[in-house]
């Protein structure tokens, strides 16, 4: 029989022309498949295997991504003439070419405009020669203070700095008024750029006698004046200072990379802050080295990011720069967090430095979206299982079904367009992060890091789906954990204090030599007070922070935090701070209860009143206390661990009332000092 012959019987066995026509509709089908169905993309390194484990007994692991590491190098710089924050932002210009650097939105509903790279350098140029025109002198000893929310001025500010290689301090609302003045004390600032008449009377409030300048981004009050100018303080417009530095048009003298770039003052759980001096090396360094293990996912030139975390820290600052440094345009929010959403829908970005908040928000938003249909709960779950399978063999797309059907409100409210995200400053849940990388279908990469290593410690490679770790060493440093003994961690056993040394290790605390041998060893190891545990794949994962140990009167160690993460898990606790005294001999706990989940169980038990009312509820307190002792006793806490009493308080502890520093950490002796009369009530109930 002949080929065509064959075919014909075959074609008849389906149905004939319509077995034709179905048969070629497969292989149509399987054809647009094969075409178009998603390629896993392939990690840089090895995924069990991240990082290089140098020869010796200490166990120091060291990055993949960088061959010189393992002979004890690091990165420095990624372009032989780019190893300043002035060169690299000059790269960014001849990158971009002169294309879109800075936007903002002149109100709510207005599109973005545009300042481009050359308006930018030469704003920045005119406003540096201009300072110096106000007096200030060239170099390191010269500190310019800002005190803004993220805008334009920010960035020019700090380019304006560098032109003259001074130093930038920059100083923010949750320092309160006592640490904006030490700090302008200690530096010995005498000009300070301020956003608006807020700032400017804040600085006023306390005005130390070295400040001799603000220089106002927007207009303040005539009332202002005269108060600054009883003060002996002159206030000056940011573009007045612009007009005249570009008359003088003071010749530029360049930073070197061993120059101090900015003094980042840590917000602090204890006592007044403490200036981190860090170098323009330091933040080439960490820029460079994140961007090495992105990959192909690196920031370039086509790139839009959303400026919304401070700039006042460092996280921020690198993630801007780096943008800076290829040529990309950064955006900056309204400057107002109720209207990110707004923001986000108009800049459409295609990156973002994010905090675990921002992600815990848009995970409860979408199980509150599903909470009430089990329709919508079935496919959400279904759509999450699929795209985690994806996820597992190394696909990240936006273009599947599931995006269409169920997550496409998820990413359209982050712009649509979102293609890369780095997050930091705080321990993010598993769930939370799976979701928001299944949802978003963006590459979404968690680091750890301090203001001491100039944001990044350790960050995730791209391809490794296993959330609740933070990755291996990044290429500018190498990391090593050493025993912290009355803890029970052992650097043999793979757990201890993380100790990093490299290019993006800070050169101490401003004038603070004490505080700084305390950090920073002989040997140039600085000891980040964090612990951490290596994973057999190299990747590490922070289990405990060494500061806030305290010992009880009969000898035992507490680690308060501990405690803390592990009551944190009942369902009743939005919030708790565990407290514990030398001379007493159990902890005790102040309480935030969740109010949805206390006003339900109420609800249920006949208990009427409102929340405060609620939380003074004997009933309430008991269901409370239980519940967090039985948590305690499944993860392993010891009795002298547990509380032996709480106080429920309906208010969060917040940025705002002072409890929490801006990158959501507690206040420590502030909690301590604001319950003080509750704590002492609480002992005097227990003896």
């Amino acid at each position: 029989m002949s080929k065509l012959g064959e075919i014909d019987q075959y074609l008849w066995l389906v149905g004939g022309t319509t077995g034709a026509l179905a048969l070629t509709g497969v292989v149509a089908a399987s054809a647009f498949y094969l075409s178009y169905r998603p390629r896993p993309e392939k990690p840089l390194v090895t995924l069990h295997e991240q990082s290089l484990l140098e020869p010796g007994p200490e166990m120091v692991r060291v990055s993949k991504f960088y061959k010189e590491a393992k002979n004890g190098r690091y990165l420095r710089y990624l372009y032989e003439d780019t190893r300043t924050l002035y060169e690299t932002f000059r790269r960014g210009v001849k990158e971009s070419n002169n294309g879109n650097c800075l936007g903002w939105r002149e109100g709510p509903n207005k599109p973005y405009v545009w300042q481009t790279y050359n308006e930018t350098l030469l704003r920045a140029k005119n406003f540096g020669s201009g300072l110096i025109c106000q007096g200030l002198p060239p170099g390191q000893n010269t500190f310019v203070g800002i005190y803004s929310q993220n805008c334009p001025e920010w960035v020019m500010t700090e380019q304006a700095a560098y032109c003259y290689s001074m130093v930038i301090v920059p100083l923010y609302d949750t320092l309160g008024a006592n640490a904006c003045a030490f700090i302008v004390n200690q530096t010995e600032m005498s000009v300070v750029i301020c956003e608006d008449d807020k700032k400017a009377n804040l600085l006023l409030d306390q005005s130390p006698r070295c400040l001799r300048k603000l220089i106002t981004i927007k207009e303040v009050s005539p009332s202002t004046h005269q108060r600054a100018k009883s003060r002996g303080v002159e206030i000056l417009k940011f573009t007045d200072v612009e007009i005249q530095g570009a008359q003088k048009d003071h010749p530029c003298i360049p930073p070197k990379p061993e120059n101090v770039c900015t003094i980042c003052y840590t917000s602090g759980t204890t006592g007044m802050p403490k200036g981190v001096m860090l170098t323009h090396e330091n933040v080439v360094a960490s820029m460079c080295s994140v961007n090495m293990q992105l990959g192909e996912h690196r920031p370039s030139k086509h790139d839009v990011m959303i400026s919304f975390l401070p700039l006042a820290h460092m996280l921020e600052r690198c993630c801007e720069n780096s943008v800076y440094m290829v040529g990309g345009a950064v955006g900056f929010y309204s400057g107002d967090i109720r209207r990110l959403a707004d923001d986000l829908s108009a800049l459409k970005p295609t990156m973002i430095p994010a905090v675990p908040r921002l992600l815990n928000r848009l995970y409860d938003k979408a199980q509150s979206e599903i909470s009430n249909s089990k329709i919508k709960k079935l496919l959400f779950n279904m759509a999450l299982s699929a795209k985690e399978s994806e996820l597992k063999r190394g696909i990240i797309r936006t273009d599947s079904i599931w995006d269409k059907l169920v997550f496409r409100k998820v990413r359209e409210g982050m712009g649509g367009r979102l293609r890369l995200m780095v997050v930091g400053s705080a321990p993010l849940a598993g769930n939370v992060l799976t979701f928001a990388r299944c949802a978003l279908g963006c590459l979404i990469v968690e680091g750890y890091g301090q203001t001491e290593c100039t944001a990044p410690v350790t960050l995730t490679v791209q391809g490794d789906h296993v959330p609740e770790h933070v990755g291996p060493p990044v290429a500018c440093c190498k990391v090593k954990l050493v025993d912290v003994p009355e803890m029970e961690y052992y650097a043999a056993q793979g757990q201890g204090e993380v100790c990093v040394q490299g290019a993006n290790v800070f050169k101490g605390y401003f004038k603070e030599p004490e505080k700084t041998r305390e950090v920073i060893d002989q040997d140039g190891w600085h000891h980040t007070g964090d612990v951490g545990k290596w994973l057999p794949n190299g990747t590490l994962k922070i289990i405990d922070r060494r500061k806030h140990i305290f010992k009880l009167s009969q000898g035992e160690y507490i680690v308060p935090e501990k405690i803390e993460n592990i009551y944190i898990r009942s369902q009743y606790v939005e919030q708790v701070f565990v407290h514990g005294e030398s001379l007493k001999s159990c902890v005790v706990a102040v309480v935030v209860p969740d109010v949805d989940v206390v006003k339900c169980w109420a609800l249920e038990n006949g208990i009427k009143g409102t929340f405060s009312a609620l939380c003074e509820n004997e009933k309430v307190k008991k269901v409370i206390l239980d519940d967090m002792l039985q948590w305690g006793r499944t993860a392993g806490l010891k009795t002298f661990e547990q509380v032996k009493d709480i106080y429920l308080h309906p208010d969060p502890f917040s940025v705002q009332n002072g409890l929490l520093t801006p990158t959501l950490k507690a206040k420590r002796p502030e909690i301590r000092n604001y319950f003080k009369p509750q704590i002492e009530d609480m002992y005097k109930q227990l003896e």
